[in-house]
């Protein structure tokens, strides 16, 4: 079985995907997605969004690091593919998820579930552009608002050249809400050849061993499972049981020492209380304490609570 970190934009960032692949047990990283339009985009947009295209596409401990795209022209894509494994990416993915309002006004993301031979297109100029010994993979969604083509979305995917293919169990529709249904990715499994990763609503080892029972997926992509409980990957291969609190706490410090040493240091605040909502899922004691965090502005006042507390 593998286990991959989910692409989450404004989320999973060089910083977090850093931290969290240190804490160990994942397979593969999917990086955020870079916004792709009309044009070749310049190298520095690659490194910004991808900033491990730096350190041989790999996190500071050595995880492997895909680069996922996000547009609808399929030349533009093929062009910008291209670019992301000759600046280093080990493959490229291609995001046909995202739920985001934004990109869906533009048709990209989750817009083109509503286009399955524009998918086809896209996949194909992407996997005819770059080196066919790299992988050129997909992450789609069951649909836009219902679940009728999802099968066959996934063999366009596959009759255009895709490597492999990740299935999050919900329409765009659905957003976040569970349940996530992982029987449709059982039938996706069914009806093409390539290997299938499941995603959406695993949050422990037992969510992921009704998944893989359902779905008849071994492998499985993480997301805000891997933010609420930071060592998840391990917890779902059995290696080890739920991070302790006192560790999670170090962890903060940990995330809080990358940020503020950065340029996004001015979202930290915003950026620690994001993750301390995910956390507070998972762990009493964050909900706690995300209701002292809540109420500060300033960076120094949350680093004195934590360092306080830990």
């Amino acid at each position: 079985m593998r286990v991959i970190l989910a692409p989450m934009e404004g989320v999973a960032d060089a910083s977090m995907r850093a931290l969290l692949t240190g804490v160990g047990g994942y397979d593969l990283v999917i990086s955020e997605f870079i916004r792709v339009v009309d044009q070749l985009l310049p190298e520095k947009v690659f490194y910004r969004l991808c900033a491990e295209l730096a350190n041989q596409s790999k996190t500071k401990s050595g995880t492997p690091v895909r680069l996922q795209l996000l547009g609808q022209h399929p030349q533009w894509m093929a062009e910008n593919a291209l670019r992301a494994i000759e600046l280093g990416s080990l493959g490229v993915d291609l995001n046909f998820g995202c739920p985001a309002p934004t990109v869906n006004r533009s048709n990209g993301g989750a817009a083109l579930l509503k286009e399955p031979e524009t998918i086809y297109r896209v996949v194909k100029a992407v996997r005819d552009a770059i080196p066919a010994q790299l992988p050129a993979t997909a992450k789609i969604r069951l649909g836009w608002d219902d679940k009728s083509r999802c099968v066959e979305i996934a063999q366009a995917i596959e009759a255009a050249g895709a490597t492999e293919l990740t299935v999050h169990a919900r329409t765009k529709e659905e957003g976040y809400k569970p349940p996530a249904h992982w029987e449709y990715i059982q039938q996706i499994k069914q009806a093409i050849s390539i290997p299938v990763i499941a995603n959406g609503e695993v949050w422990s080892r037992e969510d992921y061993l009704k998944c893989q029972q359902v779905s008849q997926c071994d492998d499985v992509m993480i997301g805000r499972g891997a933010l609420a409980v930071p060592n998840l990957a391990h917890v779902i291969k059995g290696s080890q049981a739920k991070m302790p609190w006192p560790q999670v706490l170090q962890l903060l410090l940990q995330y809080s020492d990358y940020e503020i040493v950065s340029e996004k240091e001015k979202y930290y605040p915003a950026r620690i209380k994001q993750w301390l909502k995910f956390i507070a899922k998972q762990y009493n004691e964050a909900d706690e304490l995300f209701t002292q965090v809540r109420v500060l502005k300033k960076t120094p006042e949350i680093l004195s609570l934590l360092r306080a507390l830990a």
